[in-house]
């Protein structure tokens, strides 16, 4: 049976991006043919197809070189249908916090960087009318002064997404650009270090996995430039446009 489409999920051995991997592979009814599944991540994704490993002792530039070479040797000739950006983290502070500088350069590196070279990838390998979802988050909003690192860099994000979605941005014709907001992760971590929170306000991961297949078959797919909050109450998500 041949392929009905390509997939690369960047982050895609960390929580989310383990289960979008795992959910493109398995639900192969709804799109009738077996899917590929690229991950790009610090970590080979058993369940991927293909993996792309990141040195995150290289530069920015580095990175996007040894990257884009490894994509373009895993794909040949071929195109993706989406590249699901998931990858990033978490870390707090505010300006009087000692690792406040050291905590904003990681945030940096692990969401600003990832999320600018998965632009530069659909750039070059995304198909026309392809998807591209970055990962915001729905605090950066607004100041987030627990958590400055965190808010800039996602920040950051949000204001990459809007670039991508204007006329010659260097996009393929008809691709669609989106972040993606979320609230609080419904992860094995944040069970692990917030276990007495409403767990009720946290998005789940298969969720997203199914809303981003959905998105993927330009099925219920928001407009490009769109940044997506992920509002859940009572565990049932709505999608709000912020």
């Amino acid at each position: 049976m041949a392929l009905s489409g390509r997939i690369l999920v960047y982050g895609g051995k960390g929580a989310l991006g383990s289960v979008i991997v795992n959910y493109f592979k398995k639900e192969n009814y709804i799109f009738r043919a077996p899917q590929w599944v690229g991950s790009i991540d610090l970590v080979p994704n058993e369940q991927a197809d293909g993996n792309v490993i990141v040195k995150p002792n290289e530069s920015w530039t580095e990175q996007h070189e040894s990257i884009t070479q490894n994509v373009e040797t895993l794909l040949g000739e071929n195109k993706v249908d989406a590249i699901l950006c998931v990858a990033g983290g978490w870390a707090g502070g505010n300006a009087a916090n000692k690792d406040f500088i050291k905590n904003a350069d990681m945030m940096w590196k692990q969401s600003v960087v990832s999320s600018s070279i998965a632009a530069s990838l659909a750039a070059k390998f995304l198909k026309e009318g392809g998807l591209l979802t970055l990962p915001g988050a729905q605090p950066a909003l607004e100041g987030t002064a627990g958590m400055i690192g965190y808010g800039m860099a996602k920040a950051a994000i949000h204001q990459l997404v809007k670039s991508l979605a204007a006329p010659n941005s260097g996009l393929p014709n008809n691709s669609t650009a989106v972040a993606i907001l979320p609230v609080t992760l419904d992860t094995p971590m944040n069970r692990k270090w917030m276990p007495n929170a409403d767990q009720t306000t946290w998005t789940s991961l298969e969720f997203i996995a199914e809303m981003f297949a959905k998105w993927t078959k330009n099925e219920e797919r928001p407009a490009s430039g769109s940044l997506v909050q992920l509002i859940t109450k009572d565990s049932k998500t709505d999608l709000v446009l912020a």
